[in-house]
């Protein structure tokens, strides 16, 4: 029986080496986007986090993209070429998306680089950046090409493809830019599991790895974060939970944001820049102004971000630019004092988030226990000098990588969204920014005088959690009809902050149906329109579905009664079948705004609370038809007074039947309303724009590879030409050379180098690929018997020392008596005949061998010494493996043993070491399982002899060890790698 089922289990465990193949596609990443830098990190089984190295084995890389003609260039390289030709390169596009033409940061944007031409979308009124006429890109596909390239990255880093993201956003970002980056990523053909706040992902960092210190009394720390282009201030409070699926764990809530968009390093960098360009102006070494020069500005500006770096650490340091304009070198003494002085207005601006947070979450600086710096900019001297004085602390917290929080944090949240890993739960309760409202118009009717009223419902307050559902119920609409959804109360935004923010109109919502879905049940009772609010876990709002709630009283028919009757007197069940829309439990009734009192349009609760009496109701039933069924059974025992009292229990139960048949039972009844969004902030593109984008990237990604192929074949073709020139004067390849076949290899090799130095550098792949077929078609009888040679020490070898092994193995083999011969003269005299065979083979192939020229084809192969080692290895291990398993023939013995025998008895396999059960002790065991249980007797099967084998010696044989049980392990397909 077990040796059918072998078989069955090795093509298990075969299925089961397969299975890594198919999950070599569950890593994960997430990608830190900021405004000037981004950074990656991933998760795949067997590395639970880590930060991607690019290219050139830094852990950031610009959010830079370069567009040439003919190629396109990232990160760094871009970089580089921004100095030489700034107008085709193409970075900070965060602050482009989301943004109308006319919005203050686009004219911002335009100010800090001039060589930008930036036009008007006559469709959506965003910008698009034309170089000419057919190099015209939008933000959007600009950030697209950016996320495909950190993906790249990631995939090379991770050595499997990559589809899932977590991205992160700012936290003041709202729904338009939200659904800007959504847009790039679904151009870049990601699929983004989440958009992650940035200070959300941060506390994520800090708190997965300080999980061991948060317990239920509520902890409460800021970030400052202080990026390129933004600030951030954020409350986190830490507080462990009891949640319904996982008992106790940590949670992290956001409870206030403070912000400045403008406020960050890259503004310092400007003025650098700037005063660098004054005083260059000031020097009058060139009769033009630096500033005109587009290439000139660029070199200062990559100078002026090493000056901020290096007066970071000291108080001056000379600034240098060779052949910054009209072949002019540029040199300037600059002090750490000046660059105060210059940035004097932004430093005041950095207590600002601080208090705004303060505010937002109701707190003051007595209750923050720490102030955590994160972002590159926080490591600016006077950042940390006037920081430290407006939140009052000793010190500063830099207990976390302030530029790699984010990237790990945000990859923490992936692999907790992939199905593919497992971690420890960390729960985490965001926060909205904005508040969001809905508004409608209702005509109403006094003292004859029509008036049109504007109503407000708050649907999202600000700092709200999400993601969360809600639900607001019209209950006076009868016809289609339409509301807005806005922003709520901005005012605690400045003027600027406002106009840089956009259209405070979010959506407006067309309805249609509404009265025909009421007319088709004429005779039903109207519970109100439901528009159903969902804000994912993006922080993006979307409305999932419109639905018009009608109730139905059922008045109980005949039937009805007659059942109900039966019930009484221990019939079946009258509960009727209702078609009733369940409520969704995890979506809130929205309440009406303070300060309203429009009763009409307050919120519907009916329909909740007719749920709960209809529960009431059949409780009631229930307990009602249990005690009759008791009653009844009473009533069994005593026929005579069942009898007499047969008139009064019917009419009493006619009685019961009619007071429950008056509260009549409701049905509900929900029809989908037919919803028309209108949007009013940012329109979106359309399907056919999206797909556009995605061919127009697509056929940039499919050049950038076919360059690469292209480059690839030339430097394989320029490196064998090199290479091979070199060995035609090496020993090893001289002694197998001859003169002529020495002349036809160098001829073609030198015209092969003419040919690349005229040509070549313009040919394209599929000429590069054949001139390398053809060389090394060429080369090709030169490198075998060069490497058949090199094969001859090692191989041969191995074949004298497996000769010698199993010669050596025969001759023993042999010498075994024939008592214990545990091999057959038939497979020792096939050992015998290979031997033999492979060596005649070896003797008068290497013999014939080392009379052939060294010139010539060899026929001692590599291939055919291997082949010998392989059936000798394979005859020797078959004898081999039969002696392992192979069990000595049992010898009578006397009663008296000698202790060799006691000893050789012991060293036994586990099964001769098991008597038989004697026929007393087979009945004993069928007559009484329980008590052979008890008295600690196993049932006789293989494993539990070798444990009371095991058991009974004090020092087990290697054998007997190895048979023992095998502790159950997870499978090695497992891919759900615990963080």
């Amino acid at each position: 029986m077990g040796a059918r089922k072998l078989p069955v289990v090795a093509l298990f465990f075969i299925v089961l080496a397969m299975l890594p193949s198919h999950t070599v596609t569950v890593a994960v990443m997430s990608v830190d986007l900021g405004s000037e830098w981004m950074k990656m990190a991933i998760v795949k089984p067997g590395v639970p986090m880590e930060i991607v190295l690019n290219k050139e084995s830094r852990r950031k890389t610009p959010a830079a993209v370069c567009l040439k003609e003919n190629e396109r260039l990232f990160g760094d390289n871009a970089l580089g070429v921004s100095v030489k030709n700034p107008k085709t390169v193409y970075r900070h596009l965060q602050s482009l998306l989301g943004k109308k033409h006319d919005n203050p940061q686009v004219a911002l944007y335009q100010k800090r680089f001039p060589e930008h031409q930036l036009q008007e979308d006559s469709v959506r009124s965003t910008v698009y950046f034309k170089n000419s006429e057919e190099m015209q890109y939008t933000a959007e596909e600009l950030l697209g090409m950016v996320l495909n390239y950190s993906r790249s990255l990631a995939q090379d880093f991770a050595e499997q493809p990559i589809k899932d993201a977590v991205i992160t956003v700012p936290a003041f970002f709202n729904q338009a830019e939200r659904r800007a980056v959504l847009q790039a990523a679904q151009m870049a053909g990601l699929k983004v599991l989440q958009l992650i706040n940035d200070n959300t992902a941060v506390a994520m960092n800090y708190g997965v790895f300080r999980r061991k210190d948060i317990d239920n009394t509520p902890k409460n720390v800021m970030f400052y974060d202080m990026g390129s282009g933004s600030t951030t201030a954020t409350i986190v409070t830490y507080q462990t939970v009891k949640t319904k699926e996982s008992g106790t764990q940590p949670q992290l809530q956001i409870r206030g944001v403070g912000f400045d968009r403008g406020l960050g390093g890259f503004e310092m960098d400007l003025r650098l820049r700037d005063y660098l360009a004054k005083l260059f102006n000031e020097q009058k070494k060139s009769k033009n102004d630096v500033r005109q020069n587009h290439r000139a500005m660029a070199k200062l500006l990559k100078e002026a971000q090493r000056l901020k770096t290096v007066l970071s650490a000291n108080v001056d340091f000379m600034a240098q630019v060779e052949g910054l304009m009209d072949d002019i070198d540029f040199k300037a003494k600059v002090t750490r004092a000046e660059f105060e002085q210059l940035c004097a207005d932004l430093f005041e601006r950095v207590p600002r988030p601080v208090q705004d947070a303060l505010t937002t979450a109701e707190m003051n600086l007595d209750d923050i226990e720490q102030v955590i710096l994160v972002g590159g900019s926080t490591r600016v001297p006077k950042v940390q000098e006037v920081l430290l004085k407006a939140v009052g602390k000793e010190e500063l917290g830099k207990n976390i990588n302030a530029d790699e929080a984010a990237a790990m944090g945000a990859v923490y949240q992936a692999a907790a969204l992939s199905k593919a890993f497992k971690v420890k739960p960390f729960l985490v309760r965001d926060a909205a920014v904005f508040p969001i409202q809905v508004e409608f118009t209702r005509e109403t009717e006094e003292d004859g005088i029509k008036t049109v009223k504007h109503n407000k419902r708050i649907l999202f307050q600000r700092m709200a959690p999400y993601p969360q559902r809600k639900v607001i119920t019209f209950n006076r609409y009868n016809d289609d009809f339409a509301f807005d959804i806005n922003y709520g109360d901005l005012s605690f935004l400045g003027q600027d902050d406002l106009s840089v923010f956009g259209s405070l109109n979010l959506t407006t919502v067309r309805l249609s149906g509404v009265g025909s879905s009421f007319q088709k049940h004429a005779d039903a009772e109207s519970k109100g329109i439901k528009a159903h609010f969902n804000m994912d876990e993006s922080g993006v709002l979307l409305l999932d579905r419109v639905s018009s709630l009608l109730t139905v009283l059922l008045l109980c028919c005949l039937s009805e009664l007659g059942n109900t009757i039966s019930t009484l007197f221990g019939g079946g069940s009258s509960e009727p079948t209702l078609n009733v829309t369940e409520p969704v439990q995890d979506e809130e009734e929205v309440p009406l705004e303070s300060g309203k009192d429009d009763k009409a349009d307050t919120p519907n609760d009916e329909a909740a609370k007719e749920t709960q009496e209809d529960s009431e109701k059949i409780a009631g039933e229930d307990q009602s038809q249990g005690k009759t069924e008791t009653e009844e059974a009473g009533s069994k025992t005593d026929a005579k007074e069942e009898k007499d009292g047969e008139k009064s229990g019917n009419a009493e139960a006619e009685k019961d039947v009619e007071k429950k048949a008056k509260p009549q039972k409701k049905s509900k009844i929900s029809e989908d309303i037919t919803v028309e969004l209108i949007i009013r902030d940012i329109v979106d593109p359309t399907a056919d724009d999206v797909t556009s984008s995605k061919k127009k990237l697509q056929d940039l990604t499919d050049r950038d590879l076919a360059k690469q192929e292209r480059e690839k074949n030339l430097n394989s073709l320029e490196a064998f030409i090199f290479e091979t020139q070199d060995k035609l004067y090496q020993e090893d390849y001289e002694l197998v050379l001859k003169e002529e076949e020495k002349e036809q290899i160098s001829t073609k090799l030198r015209e092969a180098s003419e040919w690349m130095d005229e040509d070549g550098y313009s040919a394209t792949t599929k000429q590069l690929k054949e001139k390398l077929s053809e060389l090394k078609s060429l080369c090709k009888d030169m490198f075998f018997r060069v490497e058949e040679r090199r094969k001859w020490p090692d191989r041969l070898a191995a074949l004298d020392s497996l000769l010698n092994t199993s010669s050596f193995f025969l001759r023993s083999a042999k010498l075994i008596p024939e008592d214990d011969q545990i091999f057959t003269e038939v497979e020792l005299n096939m050992l015998e005949k290979v031997i033999n065979e492979t060596t005649t083979w070896k003797n008068e192939t290497v013999a014939e061998q080392e009379k052939r020229s060294t010139k010539e084809r060899p026929i001692l192969l590599s291939k055919d010494i291997e082949s010998k080692l392989t059936l000798l290895d394979r005859e020797v291990n078959y004898l081999l493996n039969k002696a392992k398993f192979a069990k000595p023939k049992a010898k009578a013995k006397a009663k008296n043993s000698t202790s060799s025998e006691k000893n050789n008895k012991a060293n036994n396999t586990a099964e001769e070491k098991v008597t038989p059960p004697t026929v007393e002790s087979t009945e004993s065991k069928s007559e009484s399982p329980e008590e052979e249980v008890q008295q600690g007797e196993a049932p006789p099967t293989e494993e539990s002899n070798v444990h009371m084998d095991a058991d009974s010696q004090s020092q087990p044989t290697e054998e007997t060890t190895s048979t023992g049980p095998v502790e159950n392990g997870p499978p090695e397909n497992h891919i759900e790698d615990e963080l």
